[in-house]
């Protein structure tokens, strides 16, 4: 989809299904029509059925259905979302019933959204691979068409359906894909042991889409990444060089956007990219803390750094948007010992950006100290290693082996613990 004129008059029904013990439909429902919009559509109403379970042929109930068809046709309506996932055969069912609109689920719209929003050639790579995981297994066909033998001379007997054509057209696209996204990643990989080598302080800034990361970059490193009040704006990360207040310098990354119900192809898809929140030395959480679902959106982002393997470093929780609030927000108590600590900033006037700069030093010191490290002749493997890790102060070789000095983190000085130079030896 674009946002031209043209586009804008798509006009969008969504149709949302609450079920037992089911909690924020409304909140997923208001997200839901910020992604139409994002996507270049407008929402004109929405409808919501509760049910013990949903129905297997259309989702909801015969009587909603025919309510959703009257508000299609009275409304001019060419789009309806449904705020859960359809299978094939209950969107070929739903168009059926309701005879005109297209039907598609949150899942497709959030790849639709990606798809205008890429930009780089790895990142429309992703999604197109994203696209096609979601698509090969809805891959049913519609009509005959789609199952039937070829039957023209050369083509008879045994032969292949349509459809069966279609998947293994879709499953060497996805192969080549994949295949392209690695060389990519190869090159990123190389780029990432790089700045690792440098021993410059990497943060990644993650956090709900729409929540002001990019905005904050912007403000902390005095660039010029785009920065939207729309869903998804940056899918491509972006790594700039922030000055803390003690002269030395670390790195940030602005990550993709976190979104509840984020469709598992994208996550798998998008895997290189979220890498740099694993490979990150600390994660910088932003939160707009003028949003009243903050707390349900700050949980989806962490159970995403769990699904990441990233959610056991160090990290400051930084509520943003104070400008939009008509008080403070409330900043939990955070045990700063543990790693964790917080601060209310507005990335759009800057206040509270001098306090995060201050956390961002104290984060990037914690841990650090100044070792020295004594590798004996016959251990030149493991110096090799250090040398590619990080940088190093000093070197002295001596007759018995090589000593080094340097100011190290837990990890490294965890890794390289046996080696270490007691301060009395």
């Amino acid at each position: 989809m674009n946002t031209t004129n043209e586009t804008k008059e798509i006009r969008a029904v969504i149709v949302g299904l609450e079920l037992p013990g089911q909690n924020g439909t409304e909140a997923s429902i208001e997200e839901l029509a910020r992604l139409i919009d994002t996507a270049g559509g407008q929402c004109i109403a929405a409808l919501t059925q509760n049910r013990e379970s949903p129905d297997v042929r259309t989702c909801i109930g015969k009587g909603k259905i025919d309510e959703l068809r009257d508000i299609c046709e009275k409304n001019n309506v060419s789009l309806v979302v449904f705020d859960c996932e359809l299978t094939p055969s209950q969107i070929r069912n739903i168009e059926e019933e309701l005879g005109g609109p297209d039907v598609i689920d949150r899942s497709m719209l959030i790849l639709d959204i990606f798809a205008l929003h890429a930009i780089t050639r790895e990142g429309k790579l992703q999604v197109e691979l994203a696209q096609l995981s979601y698509t090969a297994p809805r891959l049913i066909g519609k009509g005959k068409a789609m199952s039937r033998l070829e039957g023209r001379i050369g083509t008879r007997g045994p032969g292949e359906s349509k459809l069966e054509t279609d998947r293994r057209h879709i499953h060497r696209r996805m192969d080549a894909l994949r295949k392209e996204l690695a060389e990519i990643e190869k090159n990123r990989a190389t780029m990432r042991h790089a700045r690792e080598k440098s021993g410059i302080p990497k943060a990644a800034i993650a956090g709900y889409t729409n929540a002001g990361k990019s905005t904050l970059t912007n403000a902390l490193c005095e660039s010029d990444i785009l920065a939207e009040d729309k869903l998804f704006a940056t899918l491509d990360p972006t790594t700039r060089r922030f000055v803390l207040p003690d002269g030395s310098e670390m790195l940030l990354t602005d990550t993709v956007g976190f979104i509840r119900n984020l469709p598992h192809q994208l996550i798998s898809a998008f895997r290189s990219t979220l890498e740099e929140v694993q490979f990150a030395d600390f994660i910088i959480i932003v939160i707009d803390a003028s949003d009243p679902e903050a707390p349900a959106q700050t949980q989806v982002t962490e159970q995403l750094l769990c699904e990441l393997k990233a959610d056991d470093k160090p990290r400051i929780y930084v509520f943003n948007k104070i400008d939009a609030c008509d008080e403070m927000p409330f900043i939990p108590s955070f045990a700063e010992t543990d790693g964790i600590y917080a601060c209310a900033v507005s990335a759009l006037d800057g206040r509270g950006l001098d306090r995060l700069a201050e956390l961002l030093l104290t984060v990037v010191h914690c841990g650090k100290k100044n070792i020295k490290l004594f590798f004996p002749y016959g251990s030149e493997g493991e110096l090799n290693k250090l040398y590619s890790l990080t940088s190093v102060d000093s070197v002295e070789y001596g007759d018995e082996g090589t000593t080094v000095t340097l100011c190290a983190d837990r990890k490294i000085s965890g890794m390289f613990e046996r080696f270490a130079v007691k301060e009395n030896e």
